[in-house]
């Protein structure tokens, strides 16, 4: 029966992949160095994009949530 050892260290590595992938992207974009940098305007361009113009099933799905989620963090963070 085929088996594939460790597999979730490979789809940890596609995660990492496309999480970077979306965080260069997005600093660059938006030019800023990091993603606290960027305004809850552009936070709401992300999820509008990611919402409305990507799709559902897009493997990108995961890297604009995680950039969404971090940002989001943040500012609870520095607001207690």
């Amino acid at each position: 029966m085929f088996h594939w050892d460790r597999i979730h260290k490979h789809e940890e590595n596609v995660e990492n992949d496309i999480y970077d992938r979306v965080h260069e992207y997005v600093l660059e974009f938006f030019q800023v160095d990091c993603v606290e940098d960027l305004t809850q305007e552009q936070i709401d361009e992300l999820d509008n994009f990611r919402n409305n113009d990507l799709n559902e099933h897009s493997v990108m799905q995961s890297g604009f949530s995680d950039i969404i989620n971090q940002w989001e963090n943040d500012q609870e963070y520095e607001n207690e």
